[in-house]
């Protein structure tokens, strides 16, 4: 079985090495739910399904460059296929060139070793990379 942690890793690798949101797509199951539940008006608080979570990422691509993961905590939990994971996410913003950095908490769940469910809690306030659009 593989785990959430494990799942997580190859989520980070894929997003770090490639802007291009078929890598992370790959680790997805065919019904994958992503939740925002602290997403900015006019953002999705919910996105479901692989072709409306391409979507979503063409959305975003282009605007952040991700450089890197700092303050990475990764929790497992009772079960091997749910982590949540702590970490701060860093880069540029590509219209403004201005540094990033974005603190996130986010549970995953895998099923069949892939993304089942990935509930994010950021603050859209403290985003630049969200405050133009």
């Amino acid at each position: 079985m593989t785990t959430a942690v494990e799942v997580f890793n190859k989520m980070t690798e894929a997003t770090m090495e490639s802007s291009d949101p078929k890598a992370l797509i790959g680790l997805c199951a065919d019904d994958v739910v992503f939740e925002f539940p602290f997403a900015p008006p006019g953002r999705p608080s919910r996105v479901e399904g692989k072709p409306a979570l391409i979507e979503y990422l063409k959305a975003l691509a282009g605007h952040v460059r991700l450089e890197g993961v700092t303050r990475l905590e990764v929790h497992e939990t009772v079960k091997p296929d749910v982590a949540i994971i702590e970490m701060t996410m860093t880069g540029t913003v590509a219209a403004t060139r201005a540094p990033f950095e974005q603190s996130y908490i986010s549970v995953l769940t895998v099923r069949n070793g892939l993304i089942a469910q990935y509930r994010d809690y950021w603050n859209p306030l403290n985003s630049p990379s969200w405050s133009a659009q």
